[in-house]
């Protein structure tokens, strides 16, 4: 909705979930940030999450992402997870035929036919065949706009299952496996372990290991991630939400910076495997908030390490908590792919198409 924002005092873009403009969240984060911490804890109360990330000196270190928990023994991490082995998740999964709507189905062997004969079944999309999607119940961020909240509300309450369960759905017309979410981070050792598995019991075949994250894990469980994707012609996808420290944090309630050293982390094996791109970034454009200069920044970065990245910008429904937003104009699309192009980079592709409407937002200044 248009809006007067409390900060800068100028109509602009602005949703009641955040309370101020994308502009003063980049350029004055101090005068923002009652705004922003009361929209922080609102979120949270609402899905009866911690606050912040448990820190009792008693409790039990968690270190499988950013916010490095100590979880006491009847709590819950950042996450909204128990402490405790992730051998186990709450996790489930379904197949989607393939081409599907994968963040990488541009550049990806499933939508293309990319690395055919070795990672792809043709030298086309793969029609016939289909992906396991795996979703796992939690994450490492808590964003305003998620477009997959409902498993926080209304989702399954089944028990925590093994990796041999995982394995077991793959069958004879499954060519890739994508762990999604929430975010397979706070999880992500049940992840490993179901992808080895999997790949122990089908020998010799086609069966690409893909993860689609925030980009918030330990960095040693990422290279493991990676070194599976890497051998089966996978693809990382990484969501670089913002660019912005404090409008990252404001929109995601997690710091940025390992996301982003975790993703020069994958870009430096980026050329082991030039048919099948390993890494590709995605941004969401939400209205108001992440622009054309949010996306210039991160294009830039991404342009930095390598210029061959793929970068998808996604068009933005809304959801969740800004749910007072439109989609993404037609107009905001184009600045930002302009902005992306002008970085450096050699393919910048648009998602969501279908959501994109003509003109603009009519803000003031």
């Amino acid at each position: 909705m248009i809006g007067r924002c409390p900060v800068c005092g100028e109509k602009r873009l602005l949703s009641k979930a955040v309370g101020v403009c994308g502009r003063c969240l980049r350029e004055d984060p101090k005068a923002c940030e009652p705004y922003v911490e009361e929209a922080r804890r609102r979120s949270r109360q609402i899905f009866r999450l911690p606050e912040k990330p448990p820190s009792d000196p008693k409790g039990i270190p968690c270190g499988l992402c950013v916010h490095n928990c100590r979880i006491p023994e009847d709590g819950q991490g950042f996450c909204g997870l128990p402490p405790g082995s992730r051998e186990k998740a709450k996790v489930s999964w379904y197949y989607d035929s393939l081409p599907t709507n994968c963040v990488a189905d541009f550049v990806c062997p499933g939508g293309t036919g990319a690395g055919f004969p070795r990672y792809a079944h043709k030298p086309s999309p793969e029609y016939g065949y289909k992906n396991l999607a795996v979703f796992y119940e939690a994450c490492s961020f808590d964003c305003l706009f998620c477009q997959n909240w409902h498993y926080r509300v209304d989702g399954p309450r089944r028990e925590p299952l093994g990796p041999e369960a995982l394995a077991e759905a793959v069958d004879s017309r499954t060519s890739c496996i994508c762990f999604f979410g929430g975010d397979p981070t706070p999880q992500l050792p049940h992840a490993l372990l179901a992808a080895e598995e999997a790949l122990k019991r089908n020998p010799g075949r086609i069966l690409r290991i893909c993860f689609e994250t925030n980009g918030s894990m330990n960095p040693s469980l990422l290279m493991r991630a990676v070194d599976l994707a890497l051998e089966t012609g996978g693809v990382t996808k990484f969501d670089l939400k913002a660019w912005s420290p404090f409008l990252h944090y404001a929109l995601t309630g997690a710091p940025s910076s390992q996301t982003l050293e975790n993703f020069a982390r994958v870009a430096e094996k980026f050329g082991k495997r030039p048919e099948v791109p390993l890494l590709v970034a995605s941004t969401l454009l939400v209205p108001g908030y992440v622009d054309e200069e949010e996306v210039r920044r991160i294009a830039e970065f991404i342009a930095s390490l390598n210029p061959a990245i793929p970068y998808s910008l996604l068009a933005f429904y809304p959801n969740c908590l800004m749910d007072d937003l439109p989609c993404t104009s037609s107009v905001h699309m184009e600045r930002c792919l302009v902005a992306a192009k002008e970085a450096g980079l050699k393919t910048v592709h648009v998602g969501n198409r279908h959501l994109l409407w003509p003109g603009d937002y009519g803000e003031e200044g």
